[in-house]
């Protein structure tokens, strides 16, 4: 691990990161809820690295990363006008958890990552690195946890297997050293007639 501290945001580290997803790489770095094995969710290539290295079945869906709602059109075809309420309360300071929603319809991502009724989780992320790692690749990032299929969730670097970190073709520096434990998001899916159903609170 780099002397340095990994708690401060660092240029390098996150062109590191873009670079690596340019390329078609996969990456394990921090998110708005636990760490995350992350590629270019255009990428089918590189999504089909992400199930093999979790030994996870394609019928599972991974969700992904936005940075800004404005390129929720991009991917998925329609968006009910509650959403935008939604997005609006969930990026409060005061929004104790991040929301995913479920969207039907999705569009212009890797077929693998799109469910079998042709919904895709999108969670548009607030937290500093994931946000600006989503904004400099211009495209959204795959969010899977750093485990492999079946086995606990890591609620931080310290918790992931050597089996994780060794697989991936760039590990983060930032957020290293934070040892909190994070809670995932709160999970929504919408319907296409514009109702939701509250999956995990």
């Amino acid at each position: 691990m780099s002397p340095r501290r990994t708690l401060l945001f660092d240029g390098k580290d996150l062109q590191s990161a873009v670079s690596t997803l340019q390329s078609g790489g996969i990456i394990l770095y921090p998110t708005d809820t636990v760490w995350g094995i992350g590629c270019d969710a255009t990428n089918e290539r590189a999504v089909k690295r992400i199930f093999d290295l979790k030994q996870r079945a394609d019928s599972k869906a991974m969700l992904v990363l936005l940075d800004s709602p404005l390129k929720l059109n991009h991917y998925v075809k329609t968006i009910p006008d509650i959403v935008w309420n939604l997005i609006e309360i969930t990026s409060e300071p005061s929004s104790s958890r991040p929301l995913t929603i479920i969207y039907p319809q999705a569009q212009n991502l890797a077929p693998s990552l799109i469910a079998d009724d042709g919904s895709i989780g999108i969670r548009l992320t607030q937290e500093i690195f994931s946000k600006t790692l989503c904004a400099e690749l211009g495209k959204p990032i795959v969010s899977t946890s750093a485990n492999i299929s079946g086995m606990p969730t890591p609620h931080n670097f310290l918790q992931i297997v050597p089996q994780i970190r060794e697989s991936v073709d760039y590990v983060c520096y930032y957020r290293r050293d934070d040892d909190s434990k994070k809670a995932p998001s709160s999970i929504l899916k919408l319907n296409d007639d514009g109702t939701f159903r509250l999956i995990r609170m």
